[in-house]
């Protein structure tokens, strides 16, 4: 079955004489599942996102890797190309979608161009897809306007339907809800759930909110922190077999 697999990962933090330290023994998350990090704040969640989504190099000794029905491809061993290097831009483009706290929009792209970028940069177009996500996320009637007309809900539901508009195998979204009030952070939650799964799309999310992550049924994996000295260790807790 397809999915991301980490095993001894480890990622440090060094800030003068303290340092903090990302430790996740075992993780694998499936093509289709949906995951919740949580844990205190300071606990290290958007960096385990930011690791699984190809944006920080992991920890010397970490194997990292995505499998699918067509092979084995390691992931960690693609930072050995260098951090701007092509072969890494491009896997990150196709295995992940992204949605940032408050949606990462491009200012000067109104809704429909910034859904399409990423199909634009993975050379993958596909019109009604992108007609299809915008009407299912509600934002037809505002597809022509720029960011800075929309409401925090209609941003947030445009980068959704970014992230999901190339059929990346993982959605990755750091706190998707926060700057939502209750009702629309069900609503958004749902959104981006329902049509995930319907394209059998991954979503690795984090949010401190464990009472919504529970009643939507999300799996959540947490994050211990302790200190030893001058040191803050972050653990993630073993995640569920591919």
């Amino acid at each position: 079955m397809a999915g991301l697999r980490i095993r001894n990962g480890q990622f440090a933090l060094r800030d003068r004489d303290r340092v903090f330290r990302l430790e996740i023994n075992r993780l694998n998350v499936r093509s289709g599942q949906a995951v919740a990090l949580t844990g205190a704040s300071g606990s290290g969640k958007t960096l385990v996102l930011e690791m699984l989504g190809m944006l920080r190099a992991p920890g010397p000794g970490t194997a990292f890797d995505w499998r699918n029905g067509e092979g084995h491809q390691d992931l960690a061993a693609l930072w050995a190309t260098g951090p701007r290097s092509g072969a890494l831009a491009r896997m990150r483009g196709r295995l992940f979608g992204f949605v940032p706290q408050t949606g990462g929009l491009m200012p000067f792209l109104n809704v429909t161009e910034n859904i399409a970028l990423p199909q634009r940069v993975n050379d993958c177009r596909d019109a009604d897809w992108i007609g299809e996500l915008t009407d299912r996320l509600g934002l037809a009637d505002v597809a022509r306007l720029l960011p800075g007309a929309l409401s925090i809900g209609q941003r947030q539901r445009t980068a959704i339907a970014r992230s999901l508009a190339h059929r990346p195998p993982f959605v990755i979204a750091d706190e998707p809800t926060a700057a939502l009030d209750p009702d629309s952070a069900d609503a958004v939650l749902a959104l981006l759930l329902e049509v995930a799964a319907g394209q059998g799309c991954g979503v690795i999310l984090s949010s401190h909110d464990v009472a919504r992550i529970d009643r939507f049924g999300i799996e959540r994996l947490s994050l211990r922190v302790q200190s030893e000295g001058g040191q803050v260790v972050s653990t993630l807790e073993e995640g569920a077999p591919c």
